[in-house]
C-alpha cells in the first residue's frame, strides 16, 4: 500500500480453500499443551500456502487484512486468535465504559484498538499509535474495514522528547521494532517523528486516560517514566498494560509504578497489568 494508491477492497485476498481449512483447524484448537502444539504445526502448513502475501479474515470480531509472513502479531491473529492475549483483552473489556479513553502505544495492526472500540461506546476516544510507516498503513486499513469511528490512528513514535528518533527494525518480525537498540538483529533503522506522551495527551485534549497499553519492544520506560513523574495524577491511566519483559528489564520502572499507587492485577508470559484504585 502507499499514500498515492488505493489498496484493493477487503475480500480481494480471501483465503484459498486449502488455507481456509488450515485456519478452521488452528482456530478450533483448545488451550491445552497438545492442542497448542497441533495448532502451531498446522500454522506452519498455512504459512507455506501464504508466503509473503496478505489474507483478508475476521479475527477478534474485526475484519482485518493480515500479513503473517513478517509479523508474529498478524500470524497469531490469522491462525490462533483464541490465544491472542485472552486474559488481557478480557480485563480491558471488563473495564470499558461508553466514553472510554484508551491509548494503544505500539498499536501494530489494531487488534487492541479494535477490541476496545467494540466494547466501548461510540463516544469513546481511542488513540492507536504506531511508529512504523508500513504497519501504520495496515492499521489505518483495518480501522476503515470496521465501524470504529472512535479510533484515531496516529503515525509516530512516543519517546521522552519531541522531534525525530531512530526506529530500529527487525525485518523478520515487525512487532519487534523499537526506539531502543535492544537486540543485535535490530540492525535496519529509519527516522520517524516522535512526541512525548505528555504532548500527545495535551494535543488530543484528554482529561483522563481510562486504560493504556504499552508494547514498544523495550522502550516502555522511556515513554512512561517522564509522564508519571510530571503529569498530574488525574491523567495517570486507570489501567496500565505493559510488556512484561520490558518491566523486568527497565531499572526502577516497576517500583515507580507501585509508588504511584498501582497494584498488579494480572501477569502473563507476555504482559503485566496494573490498576489504580
Amino acid at each position: 500500500m502507499s499514500e498515492t494508491s488505493e489498496p484493493p477492497a477487503f475480500g480481494a485476498f480471501a483465503p484459498s480453500a486449502a488455507l481456509a481449512r488450515v485456519m478452521r483447524a488452528t482456530r478450533a484448537c483448545g488451550p491445552g499443551w497438545g492442542a497448542m502444539r497441533r495448532a502451531f504445526a498446522l500454522r506452519a502448513v498455512g504459512q507455506r500456502l501464504v508466503g509473503a502475501g496478505a489474507v483478508d479474515a475476521e479475527a477478534l470480531g474485526a475484519r482485518m487484512r493480515l500479513y503473517p509472513g513478517d509479523n508474529v502479531c498478524e500470524k497469531r491473529l490469522l491462525y490462533t486468535p483464541q490465544y491472542f492475549d485472552p486474559a488481557e483483552l478480557a480485563a480491558l473489556a471488563q473495564r470499558s465504559r461508553p466514553d472510554m479513553a484508551f491509548i494503544d502505544v505500539g498499536a501494530n495492526v489494531g487488534a487492541y484498538a479494535l477490541w476496545a472500540a467494540r466494547h466501548a461506546g461510540r463516544a469513546a476516544r481511542i488513540l492507536a499509535i504506531e511508529a512504523q510507516p508500513e504497519l501504520y498503513e495496515r492499521l489505518v486499513f483495518n480501522i476503515r474495514q470496521n465501524a470504529a469511528p472512535s479510533i484515531k490512528a496516529i503515525g509516530c513514535a512516543l519517546a521522552d522528547r519531541d522531534g525525530e528518533v531512530a526506529l530500529f527494525l527487525d525485518p523478520r518480525n515487525r512487532a519487534r521494532a523499537s526506539i531502543r537498540m535492544m537486540h543485535a538483529d535490530l540492525g535496519a533503522q529509519t527516522l520517524v517523528p516522535a512526541r512525548s506522551l505528555a504532548r500527545l495527551v495535551a494535543e488530543e485534549g484528554l482529561e483522563r486516560i481510562d486504560a493504556m497499553k504499552l508494547d514498544v519492544a523495550g522502550a516502555e520506560d522511556i515513554i512512561l517514566e517522564p509522564f508519571l513523574r510530571a503529569a498530574p495524577a488525574a491523567l495517570w491511566p486507570g489501567l496500565l498494560l505493559i510488556d512484561a519483559p520490558a518491566v523486568a528489564a527497565a531499572d526502577g520502572l516497576a517500583a515507580l509504578i507501585a509508588g504511584k499507587g498501582y497494584r498488579e492485577i494480572l501477569r502473563s508470559r507476555a504482559n503485566v497489568i496494573y490498576e489504580r484504585p
